[in-house]
């Protein structure tokens, strides 16, 4: 009967976690992916003679990742990923080339436009970017197109940007006025525009996507660990944390739970996804333990589509920059002992001072 009571016990509790599992998400399910491509092109109106600063680039963006990239200086797209560089032939990137010297050209002479339509000095930098792409929404085999964005900004303030749901172009300041207009009389730029974001940039996303995903599968699953510090503020308080790291992917989910019950956002502290130097990425979550709680069951839960199941980890109840508690009584015989050995010690170093015959000869004075 005892045994059967520990197996109820057992199931409850495991019955439990699933429920915060499936309630939260972290069980791998048909969830619904987002994934993204853009392009971002930069020109600035005079050089600035600084290492790694181009007069103009265009980079090319996966999911956040950089999968291509052009500067004024090289003159030529180069992959970035070496999916990218093996599964995508020389033409390519010969076209790609061409298409960004173009581009190259023609914000060379825009930014000029802008300025003197500004009646800004030549002396003075100014910074021309173009940003435009395409999001989906990925759930099983069906992809669905979200958004697509057409933007332009010009000193870091929105400019002009393509409203694709009623097909227009829309002026944030009144300078960008006369490029709407412009623009306004050629249809056929927003026909080309509609036409990429929904359908081309969608199909080149799925693509590298799959080109990409081969790659991707063949890397570990996250690194995921729990540990726990000291508050520098609060001695009294310990900060759990759990941290993944080294996953591609950035749809990981991730949920810290306290005796089987998820614990509110509220009370929960995210370093949001964060890139890594090798081109994966990481998450931190951290919660505040009070005195008196250190004894409670907190786990981290993590799912990522490179796991066949979550990862649970659960706190060991340690805390990696804790001293130690050292009891009352033996820290006074600590105290005691140190002290009894000090005095042993200067008595036998005034003794050897005073005693001529313990000098070498090289001590004595002449």
């Amino acid at each position: 009967m005892h045994g059967f009571s520990i197996m109820v016990i057992i199931f409850a509790k495991i019955f439990a976690l699933l429920c915060v599992l499936l309630l939260y998400g972290i069980l791998p399910s048909t969830q619904a992916e987002k994934h993204s491509l853009y392009y971002i092109y930069t020109v600035l109106s005079k050089p600035v003679n600084l290492s790694g600063i181009y007069e103009f680039t265009a980079v090319g963006l996966l999911d956040d990742t950089q999968i291509d990239y052009y500067n004024s200086e090289e003159k030529r797209k180069i992959p970035k990923q070496q999916w990218m560089k093996e599964k995508l032939q020389e033409d390519y990137w010969e076209r790609g080339t061409q298409s960004r010297k173009s581009k190259e050209e023609w914000f060379n002479v825009s930014v000029k436009i802008l300025r003197n339509r500004m009646n800004q000095s030549e002396s003075d930098l100014h910074v021309l970017q173009w940003r435009h792409g395409c999001e989906v929404e990925q759930q099983g085999d069906e992809v669905k197109f979200l958004k697509g964005i057409d933007e332009y900004s010009y000193d870091g303030e929105n400019f002009l940007s393509f409203d694709i749901k009623k097909s227009r172009w829309v002026a944030a300041v009144d300078a960008a006025l006369p490029t709407k207009r412009k623009w306004y009389y050629k249809p056929e730029l927003k026909q080309i525009s509609k036409a990429y974001l929904e359908t081309k940039c969608v199909d080149w996303l799925n693509k590298f996507r799959e080109y990409g995903d081969e790659e991707l599968r063949k890397t570990s699953p996250p690194d995921v660990h729990l540990f726990a510090k000291r508050y520098i503020k609060y001695k009294t308080k310990l900060k759990l944390t759990c941290m993944a790291t080294g996953f591609y992917h950035k749809d990981l989910m991730m949920n810290i739970t306290k005796n089987h019950i998820s614990l509110p956002e509220h009370e929960i502290e995210s370093t949001g996804i964060r890139p890594n130097h090798d081109g994966s990425f990481q998450m931190s979550k951290s919660v505040e333990i009070k005195e008196g709680d250190e004894r409670a069951d907190y786990y981290c839960l993590v799912s990522h589509k490179s796991l066949k199941e979550p990862i649970i980890n659960k706190w060991d109840g340690k805390c990696w920059d804790c001293l130690p508690e050292i009891p009352t009584g033996a820290m006074i015989g600590f105290v005691i002992g140190a002290e009894l050995v000090l005095a042993a010690f200067c008595f036998l170093f005034f003794k050897w001072i005073n005693d001529p015959c313990s000098r070498t000869a090289s001590e004595s004075p002449e």
